[in-house]
């Protein structure tokens, strides 16, 4: 309980500011945020690039694309290495 009346009257934050660690608190809280936030957007492009895969796949099943050209549209945003 002490602990939770400390953090309410800011005198956590004003140890890490008399102390000098705030640079380093910034910069571990900046890179922690970074990090989620990449996770969260490489995990929505694959999302997005699982649901186009099966869309093409079912329009190539339904017959509305040749398996061709369902490949090509699979292999347009593929970057080619040399």
């Amino acid at each position: 309980m002490e602990l939770l009346a400390q953090a309410g009257d800011m005198s956590v934050v004003r140890e890490i500011v008399r102390s000098g660690y705030l640079p380093w608190v910034l910069i571990c809280g900046t890179i922690v945020v970074v990090s989620v936030v990449k996770a969260i957007a490489n995990a929505a492009v694959g999302i997005a690039r699982e649901r186009t895969r099966r869309e093409i796949a079912a329009f190539i099943a339904e017959g509305s694309l040749s398996p061709e050209q369902g490949e090509r549209l699979m292999a347009a945003g593929k970057v080619r290495e040399l």
